[in-house]
């Protein structure tokens, strides 16, 4: 009876090693992964815009001798980090605000192109400029019907047309979905929303997960369910 209970209780310590192990290695594999991945796909993009005399491999050679060469990524990223701050410091100027102001003109032309270049700058703006308040809260919400509670994020107050229609006392909310590529944009009541302590990161991590993350809080409760 002893080497049965034994084999079982090899088998969950095994077991449950393993998962441990598998909590500890996915998230830094993956995270690696996608760096790499990332790497690779700027390098892909990047490099064949770069005179082949100026590749890693080239310079390699040039340096160490011929059989020396060797794959070296990353250097897309460098040069796309450098091209985008030039282009940024550039467009802050004068003549980059001029020329930015006659490409817009030149897309307001075209039909199809306006409507999506339009969307892209909105959100791009609104995500990327420090200045503005872009999901600064966290809340609770009903939905899909009463009863049910959602995490969501607070965006920016309706403007326009909605903010005529619904009154001044409504404001926007995103409900993100596991695992978190796209979600809802509801408008609801100031007074039906539960606002949170929770920052946009914890709140995002707790959707992303499936509600199996939680983050701790001073005494020490949350973390993984």
């Amino acid at each position: 009876m002893s080497d049965p209970i034994r084999s079982r209780s090899l088998v969950a310590t095994l077991r449950a090693s393993f998962l441990t192990g598998l909590v500890v290695v996915l998230p830094i594999g993956l995270t690696f992964y996608l760096i790499w991945s990332v790497v690779g796909y700027l390098d892909g993009w990047i490099l064949p815009l770069i005179p082949q005399g100026y590749h890693p491999q080239a310079l390699t050679e040039y340096y160490f001798g011929p059989g020396h060469s060797f794959p070296i990524r990353g250097v897309g990223v460098i040069v796309f980090l450098i091209f985008t701050t030039a282009v940024g410091w550039v467009a802050k100027g004068l003549i980059g605000r001029t020329v930015l102001g006659k490409l817009d003109g030149l897309v307001d032309r075209m039909p199809v192109v306006r409507s999506l270049y339009s969307a892209l700058k909105q959100v791009a703006e609104t995500v990327f400029n420090k200045t503005e308040s872009s999901f600064e809260k966290t809340c609770l919400v009903e939905f899909p019907r009463p009863g049910v509670w959602t995490l969501g994020l607070i965006s920016a107050r309706p403007k326009g047309e909605i903010a005529t229609r619904l009154g001044p006392d409504v404001i926007s909310v995103f409900i993100g979905l596991t695992p978190f590529t796209s979600g809802f944009v509801v408008f609801v009541p100031r007074k039906d929303v539960i606002e949170l302590d929770l920052t946009p990161e914890e709140a995002a991590k707790l959707v992303a997960s499936g509600g199996l993350v939680y983050p701790v809080t001073k005494d020490g409760a949350g973390g993984q369910a």
